[in-house]
């Protein structure tokens, strides 16, 4: 099975130890190519949102038109912990949405207990493609994202006992808009869960996947990367966002 890992954060310390053996092991397990996510590179986390000033965001406009560069994000909203305030969260995610719309690059969205003013903001600020990231939400969720023309990234937590919602989404999901990543060092999948994620961890989400939309693991693994390859044709990189 050729996999991809669509979001995964490498630059994470938890990997400064190891992190060339954890990508000896992602090869080993099949992962072909892994979406790394930056820290302030092009895109500021909604939990960094207080952080934001003009010279960042024109350092980002400066950066998002290298090729290298497949997406903005990861962006959105989190009132999950409010550690930026929900204000500030949505004029720092309009201004970043203009950035992407400028640039012709996708977006990669965060959002968390925070959907409805996600879904108005983007709706109000955003026309292209994209991705929400680490989807939990629903099936009337995943109809939304659908129906703006996202696509869908499921990771470990799909594969967590009480995540019935999420599993009913990801049914719904045509092969087309599926995506499958590890969030990693976050997350972990089962039977990893409590472990540090690692994209070598990425066929067990294929394989619940399999099993919950009752296909085979190699149909899902073409699907998701065949998926992955049409968002992000102009790229023959490895890529990376902000």
């Amino acid at each position: 099975m050729r996999l991809i890992d669509s979001h995964c954060h490498l630059d994470d310390p938890q990997f400064d130890a190891d992190r060339e053996a954890v990508l000896e092991r992602a090869r080993q397990a099949g992962v072909e190519r892994i979406l790394r996510i930056g820290s302030d590179t092009v895109g500021l986390h909604p939990h960094e949102a207080s952080r934001a000033t003009g010279e960042m965001f024109e350092r980002f406009a400066a950066r998002v038109r290298h090729p290298d560069i497949l997406a903005v994000g990861e962006i959105g909203l989190d009132y999950h912990y409010n550690f930026s305030p929900p204000e500030v969260q949505r004029e720092v995610f309009i201004e970043q949405l203009r950035l992407a719309r400028e640039a012709s690059k996708p977006v990669i969205i965060h959002t968390r207990e925070a959907w409805a003013d996600t879904v108005a903001l983007l709706r109000r600020h955003w026309d292209g493609p994209g991705v929400f990231h680490c989807f939990s939400e629903g099936p009337e969720e995943a109809g939304q994202a659908l129906e703006m023309g996202f696509h869908l990234a499921f990771g470990g937590v799909v594969t967590f006992p009480k995540a019935e919602r999420v599993r009913a989404a990801a049914r719904r999901v045509p092969p087309g808009r599926l995506l499958v990543e590890t969030d990693a060092p976050y997350l972990a999948p089962a039977p990893h869960r409590g472990k540090r994620n690692e994209p070598a961890f990425l066929g067990a989400i294929i394989r619940k996947l399999a099993e919950i939309r009752g296909e085979t693991e190699d149909e899902v693994a073409a699907a998701t990367t065949a998926a992955f390859e049409g968002l992000f044709a102009h790229s023959k990189h490895n890529g990376y966002t902000g």
